[in-house]
């Protein structure tokens, strides 16, 4: 198992080269391992919106998408008229994948002064509108610079602004001036949170940012590897989403190994060090919970329900689509998908992608708190009300929503299953058939059945 663990260490390291400097624990690596089946999408060429054009609702959702995102649109250009803008970035960064490892990054930028801080904080979007949280994400401007991940400082003029913002603690006051007035077009994706228009920077400067002591004393520290800044970070009570865009900069490792990291990329990595570092030092080691508990939050057209099982740490996450939602556009039928880990954790990079390391830190954070270990079988039903993508956030967040309300008790699996039939409209067999752990707890016999 050793060797298989060091294997895999080095393939990692080798097929995802934006974490080679920070994986040294091979169990860790077993998370991240590329090689396994990965989750395909098929979409059909021809598509609804030219028959419905936001009149119809065609696509089975409540709100037209494309209209939702027009009004958004609308609401910028008419902030934005020129290559100048000054505004309080929340504080935000992006760094883009394509093309790497030379990649576009910059600063997001609202054109607004004052507090814009939840701009960029998901940890405090629970609760918000889809139009509240879209006019968040699509009045941030990004402007965007062309940078070799490998050889940062390569573009200090530019690099050196961007850190200074996203090592900052509050919105930090910045002004920018692009080669051209910002492009119309929005990012909506399933891994970040959504973004307004962008445009290539030609000059940037910073006024009074303010740096958080505990980040500045990670990127000071060029001997510190990065997952230990990571989780140092953590445990000092530094928000997920802060560390993340941290690391997406560069902001953390040994010196000569530092690496600007994509943002999709620095979201599983951060979400996926924290959650294996609580479980396997603040979970594994604790009693086992004594009871079947069922947890649940609905919000945005999302159903999250989590069952905790008594019996050392597992843990499964399964998503339902229903049709007319992102990745379900155009079946009649109900996609289900899920993926999962035993007490030994992952040899494979989950199929089902960043929502599956999200959710994870979310059940090991209140795991840890609780000092207890469980089985975790977390489940999301996705109705077409989920009118758009706003990134893996709303899995984690809603997760934690869930953890801090009242549960319900049972003493028995099918007594538990029974009463999640009733907060699902997707039947309760159609769950246990997607469902790995499920299958396991229901249908296989254990040892002490046979010990007196």
């Amino acid at each position: 198992m050793k060797i298989l663990r060091r294997k895999i260490l080095r393939k990692v390291q080798h097929e995802i080269p934006w974490l080679e400097h920070i994986i040294s624990d091979e169990k860790l690596a077993g998370d991240l391992n590329p090689s396994g089946p990965a989750l395909e999408i098929n979409v059909r060429e021809e598509s609804v919106c030219l028959l419905c054009r936001g009149s119809r609702m065609l696509c089975g959702k409540t709100r037209c998408p494309a209209i939702v995102r027009l009004y958004s649109f609308l609401k910028v250009r008419n902030m934005v008229e020129s290559e100048r803008i000054f505004g309080s970035s929340p504080p935000a960064i992006f760094v883009g994948r394509i093309g790497y490892p030379y990649v576009y990054a910059g600063p997001l930028i609202p054109p607004v002064l004052g507090d814009t801080s939840v701009f960029d904080t998901p940890e405090r979007w629970v609760g918000k509108t889809v139009d509240e949280i879209i006019n968040f994400r699509t009045g941030l401007i990004r402007g965007k610079f062309r940078v070799n991940v490998k050889k940062p400082f390569s573009n200090e003029q530019f690099l050196s602004r961007t850190l200074e913002i996203a090592l900052s603690r509050e919105p930090v006051d910045t002004e920018a001036i692009f080669k051209r007035k910002p492009s119309g077009r929005f990012l909506f994706d399933d891994e970040v949170q959504p973004m307004g228009p962008s445009a290539p920077l030609l000059k940037i400067d910073v006024e009074g940012a303010k740096i958080d002591h505990r980040i500045e004393k990670a990127y000071g520290d060029s001997d510190l590897k990065a997952e230990e800044a990571i989780l140092n970070l953590y445990f000092d009570g530094v928000p997920v989403s802060r560390i993340q865009r941290a690391f997406s900069i560069g902001a953390f490792g040994i010196k000569r190994q530092r690496r600007i990291v994509p943002t999709r990329w620095s979201i599983t990595a951060v979400d996926s060090a924290i959650s294996r570092r609580l479980i396997e030092d603040e979970v594994k080691d604790k009693p086992e919970i004594s009871e079947y508990r069922v947890y649940s939050f609905d919000y945005l057209g999302n159903r999250f329900v989590i069952l905790l099982t008594p019996s050392k740490w597992r843990y499964e996450w399964i998503e339902a689509w229903y049709p007319g939602t992102l990745w379900n556009l155009q079946s009649d039928r109900v996609a289900m998908g899920s993926d999962w880990e035993g007490y030994h954790g992952r040899t494979t990079y989950a199929s089902l992608g960043g929502c599956y390391y999200a959710v994870r830190l979310a059940a090991a954070e209140f795991l840890a708190r609780e000092g207890r270990q469980a089985g975790v079988i977390a489940m999301r039903e996705i109705h077409p009300s989920f009118i758009t993508p706003l990134g893996v956030w709303i899995n984690r967040e809603c997760v934690r929503e869930a953890f801090k309300r009242k549960y319900e008790s049972f003493n028995t699996l099918e007594e538990a299953l029974s009463y999640i039939g009733t907060k699902f409209s997707i039947p309760i067999e159609e769950w246990i058939k997607a469902s790995t752990l499920l299958k396991n707890e229901l249908f296989q016999e254990k040892i002490t059945k046979y010990l007196g």
